[in-house]
């Protein structure tokens, strides 16, 4: 079972994510249309959100901003999975509110930091982010 980091957690992934991942686990909710991430929030409450950068596309900005505007989204934490590194487009994700980016190359290495491993333990357990990676490839 996924050691629970937080009671609720939404991800936004594109629909190849594996479900059947998902079946035993009851605090993670996937959701694969831009659309119903909102309808989504309010209904579920969750503690954090993982997006699919590559999958959000153009709605990622939008999103980001309409969930930092509103006053009962304040508490969600926002995590964002990318493929690789981009200083212009990372800092503008920090600025709209995300608050960990996780890299495919990080996670991919053999040999992992400390450091880098207590942040996403401190998130989310890995084998969330770990399934995250399993369907971007």
């Amino acid at each position: 079972m996924i050691r629970t980091r937080f009671k609720k957690v939404l991800l936004v992934a594109p629909e190849i994510f594996p479900n059947q991942l998902l079946t035993d686990y009851t605090n993670v909710k996937h959701i694969s249309a831009t659309s119903s991430i909102f309808p989504s929030i309010y209904e579920m409450s969750p503690d954090v959100i993982v997006f699919d950068y590559e999958f959000m596309g153009k709605d990622m900005e939008k999103t980001l901003r309409r969930i930092k505007v509103n006053k009962f989204y304040n508490k969600v934490k926002i995590c964002c999975f990318k493929n690789s590194v981009n200083e212009n487009t990372d800092s503008f994700l920090k600025v709209l509110g995300v608050d960990h980016l996780i890299y495919r190359e990080d996670l991919s290495q053999t040999t992992k930091s400390k450091s880098l491993l207590n942040t996403f333990n401190s998130v989310i357990d890995a084998s969330i982010v770990k399934w995250v990676i399993n369907v971007t490839q």
